[in-house]
């Protein structure tokens, strides 16, 4: 039985594609920008060539991909999505990536293939329910219960982004609906917030919002506000779901000693007491998170059907 897999993660920006191990290591990837506006028959192309690029005529089990939007896993088929992917709800990726790679192929959400990653080989490792929350551009999350990413009734279950945080009160959400908590606590959120504070209009994006918070009392109060509503909805979930461990992916989780302690603070206060203390980590695995998680369902998947 082969010891390979391919792992597609394909984001609103970038597209990575790996060779994986049966024990999570990447032996090989490659990335390129995703054609995010050229629609689904291109985003597909795009990291079918890839993917082609490391076969190299090696014997791989089959294709496991993690991609961006609600994706219903046993059709196979984007549900819905944002508008960062052009024509990209409806597209029938299980088809298409079978057609262009002559593989097998799984299909799941990015976040969930990204927590399986990090349950598997990563932070999450020997923990049986993690809870991740990928903060980024967006807010998105995942809850994995002895290593299978848990997909719900809809292949909604863990958009913690669209839990309602009272911060966003009033505040457009990209999913078209008001109040919820990427409104406020994602990296573009937090920069429109700063904005809205009477910030300095040339800042352009979260990074350098959170780089001018020793010295600007907007982008301090900014990072504390955007940070304490997602601590909170942690705190709710923490809660709901009794987990070993929370851990927290995406470019945020780079944003500085002010906005980890916003968070934690918020995420204990919120907590009950006989859950506070869970801990609360750093994501590990970096941009092979997603690669690793969806190359795992594919060996697992496509394994039980050859049994």
């Amino acid at each position: 039985m082969t010891d390979l897999a391919v792992g597609i993660d394909i984001g609103g920006t970038k597209t990575a594609v790996g060779l994986v191990t049966r024990t999570g290591e990447v032996i090989a990837r490659l990335d390129a920008p995703t054609p995010a506006n050229e629609g689904g028959d291109s985003i597909v192309s795009a990291a079918s060539s890839l993917a082609h690029t490391l076969l190299h005529g090696r014997t791989v089990i089959g294709v496991g991909v993690g991609a961006a939007g609600v994706i219903d896993s046993v059709a196979r088929r984007v549900v819905s999505a944002t508008g960062s992917l052009s024509n990209w709800a409806g597209t029938d990726l299980g088809r298409a990536f079978e057609a262009a790679l002559d593989l097998p192929v799984v299909v799941q959400n990015d976040v969930h293939a990204h927590a399986a990653g990090e349950a598997f080989v990563g932070a999450g490792r020997g923990h049986g329910t993690v809870l991740v929350a990928a903060v980024g551009t967006g807010i998105g999350g995942a809850v994995v219960v002895d290593g299978q990413p848990q997909f719900g009734a809809h292949g909604v279950a863990g958009h913690l982004g669209h839990l309602p945080a009272e911060e966003a009160a009033g505040i457009l959400c990209p999913c078209g609906r008001e109040g919820h908590l990427e409104a406020i606590a994602s990296g573009t959120a937090l920069h429109e917030l700063y904005l809205r504070l009477g910030g300095d209009a040339d800042v352009q994006d979260a990074r350098e919002v959170v780089r001018r918070t020793d010295n600007d009392q907007r982008a301090r109060t900014a990072v504390v506000t955007s940070a304490r509503a997602l601590g909170r909805c942690l705190g709710g979930l923490v809660n709901v779901i009794d987990p070993d461990i929370v851990i927290i992916a995406g470019g945020m989780r780079r944003a500085g000693a002010l906005w980890w302690s916003s968070v934690e603070e918020a995420m204990r206060t919120t907590a009950m007491p006989l859950v506070e203390r869970v801990p609360l980590v750093e994501a590990s695995l970096g941009d092979d998170a997603a690669i690793i998680g969806a190359a795992r369902g594919a060996f697992e998947s496509l394994e039980a059907v050859n049994q």
